[in-house]
């Protein structure tokens, strides 16, 4: 059981002084808050897969597949306005912002810039807690692929509409980490 940050005593009589402040020290808080970051983006990760296998079952892996790209699209869509200013040509800016949006100063996805040039900007990401959910939760990899094509449909509908070109490589089995980001000036 966790332990509260401020726990008084049980005899208030004595003030104040009966107080103890019990703080976790900032690296321990640090590598907790972290954990926390990484479990919430593998619940993300199931809450999508259950979803898909429930709309599957009824539906089809076809249509659940796409019913579920169109609303995380759209998820992307509500983004957009972050990087329209950008738009249409303006990568520089783009990865700049892109990259600093990443939780835990990227540490989460690993990205590496494959390409930074006015007309190309290429993000491999090397990590992605996702995709490691689905694989710790013992997912085929076909399943795993198709829902890192679902959930690439973010960046998708975030770049598009901000007035970008943009396409995704999602992770196929056999590959090595996970996602590489294919972002263009608009029009291209």
């Amino acid at each position: 059981m966790r332990q509260p940050i401020i726990s008084p005593e049980q005899n208030y009589s004595k003030g104040l002084s009966q107080i103890r402040i019990t703080a976790m020290n900032q690296p321990d808080k640090l590598e907790q808050l972290r954990q926390q970051l990484l479990d919430s983006y593998k619940n993300r990760a199931l809450i999508y897969y259950h979803i898909y296998d429930e709309l599957a079952r009824i539906l089809g892996p076809d249509q659940a597949e796409e019913i579920l790209k169109r609303a995380i699209y759209r998820r992307g869509q509500e983004r957009e306005r972050e990087y329209a200013r950008f738009a249409p040509n303006n990568l520089a800016a783009v990865k700049e912002t892109f990259l600093a949006h990443l939780p835990d100063d990227g540490r989460l996805f690993e990205p590496e810039i494959l390409t930074d040039t006015p007309d190309a900007l290429d993000i491999k990401f090397h990590r992605c807690p996702l995709r490691e959910a689905w694989v710790e939760a013992g997912l085929p990899d076909e399943l795993v692929a198709r829902l890192c094509r679902i959930a690439a449909e973010v960046d998708y509908g975030l770049f598009r509409e901000a007035g970008f070109g943009f396409f995704a490589d999602t992770w196929q089995p056999g590959g090595e980490g996970c996602c590489c980001l294919h972002i263009r000036p608009g029009g291209a």
